[in-house]
C-alpha cells in the first residue's frame, strides 16, 4: 500500500512540471515569433518553430504518461505502457519536419536576405535561453527511465542550444553587420535537430516493429535454453519488447522426458529473468518420445 502510495505522488510530480513546462514554452513562443517578425530574423522564428515543436512534444509526453500508468485490461492484456514509445515516435517525427523546414526557410532567405534588427533579437533570444533552461531542469528530473520524456528533454536541451546559437547571430549582426550568419546558424539548428531525430529513431521505431532488443542476442538464448539439463531442442523462438524496460520471449522446448517438464520449466524462466532481463517468457513443450510423426 505505501509503494502504490509513493507512485501516485511521483506521477503527479512529473504531471504537474509538465504542466508548469507547457505554460511557459507557450509564452515564449509567442514572444519569439513577435520577435522575429518586428526584427526580421529568421533564425529566431526557426527557433519559435522549434519551441513550438517543444510545446506539443511536452503536451503529447503528458498525456502518454498519465495513460501509460493504467492498469492491463481485457483491452490492452499487456497494458498501455507502450503509449510512451508511440509518444516518443510521434515527437520525434515532429523534430524531423520542423528540422526539414527550417532548411527550405534557410536556402529561400539566400535568394532573399533581408535586414535584421540585432537588438531585438537578442533581447527574445535571452529571455528564450532562460526559459528553455528552465524547462530543460523540470523535464530531466521526469526523463530518467522514459524515452517518451527523454525525448521531450531533448527537444529542450536543443532549444537552449538554439537560444544561444541566435544570441550570438544577433551580437555578429551588431557588431559586424554578417546578416548571413542568421542564416547559417538556422541551418546548424536544422542540422542538430535531424542529428537527435536520427539518434533516437531507429530504439523507438524497433520496438513498435516487435524487434528484439539491441542488447540481447537470440543465438545466445537459444544456447542456454538448449544447454539446459532435460531440454533436447528449442525453436519457433521468438523475442521482442513489450516497452523499453519490459523484454518478451517465447518457444518451443523438446523435452527429454516430459515428467521433467516442471523442473526444466522453472529453470529456464529463471535463466532468462537473470541473464537477460525477460520478464515475460511463454513456453511450449513438447515430447521428444512422440510417436506421431511431426507431432
Amino acid at each position: 500500500m505505501p509503494h502504490d502510495h509513493h507512485h501516485h505522488v511521483s506521477t503527479d510530480l512529473k504531471s504537474s512540471r509538465l504542466i508548469w513546462a507547457i505554460v511557459i514554452n507557450v509564452a515564449l513562443t509567442f514572444a519569439q515569433i513577435i520577435g522575429g517578425v518586428i526584427s526580421g530574423s529568421l533564425a529566431l522564428i526557426a527557433d519559435a518553430l522549434h519551441n513550438l515543436s517543444d510545446v506539443i512534444s511536452l503536451v503529447i509526453a503528458l498525456i502518454a504518461q498519465k495513460i501509460s500508468v493504467k492498469e492491463h485490461d481485457a483491452f490492452m492484456t499487456f497494458g498501455y505502457k507502450r503509449a510512451e514509445v508511440i509518444a516518443a515516435f510521434t515527437n520525434l517525427i515532429t523534430l524531423v519536419l520542423v528540422g526539414f523546414y527550417l532548411i527550405y526557410e534557410a536556402l529561400w532567405r539566400l535568394n532573399e536576405p533581408q535586414a535584421i534588427e540585432g537588438w531585438m533579437v537578442i533581447i527574445v533570444a535571452s529571455i528564450a535561453l532562460v526559459v528553455d533552461v528552465v524547462t530543460a531542469f523540470l523535464t530531466y528530473s521526469v526523463s530518467k527511465g522514459s524515452m517518451n520524456m527523454r525525448v521531450a528533454f531533448l527537444h529542450n536541451v536543443s532549444d537552449a542550444l538554439a537560444s544561444l546559437a541566435v544570441i550570438i547571430a544577433g551580437i555578429l549582426i551588431l557588431k559586424y553587420q554578417w546578416y548571413f550568419v542568421d542564416t547559417l546558424l538556422t541551418l546548424l539548428i536544422a542540422s542538430y535537430v535531424l542529428y537527435q531525430a536520427y539518434s533516437m529513431l531507429p530504439s523507438v521505431v524497433n520496438i513498435l516493429m516487435q524487434g528484439a532488443p539491441k542488447d540481447i542476442n537470440s543465438e545466445d538464448i537459444l544456447k542456454t535454453m538448449q544447454e539446459t539439463e532435460g531440454v533436447v531442442n528449442v525453436h519457433h523462438l521468438h523475442l521482442w519488447q513489450l516497452d523499453e524496460h519490459h523484454n518478451a520471449l517465447e518457444a518451443h522446448v523438446v523435452l527429454e522426458h516430459v515428467t521433467d517438464l516442471e523442473k526444466v520449466k522453472k529453470e529456464l524462466k529463471s535463466k532468462l529473468e537473470t541473464t537477460y532481463s525477460i520478464s515475460h517468457s511463454s513456453i511450449e513443450f513438447e515430447n521428444s518420445h512422440c510417436e506421431v510423426q511431426h507431432c
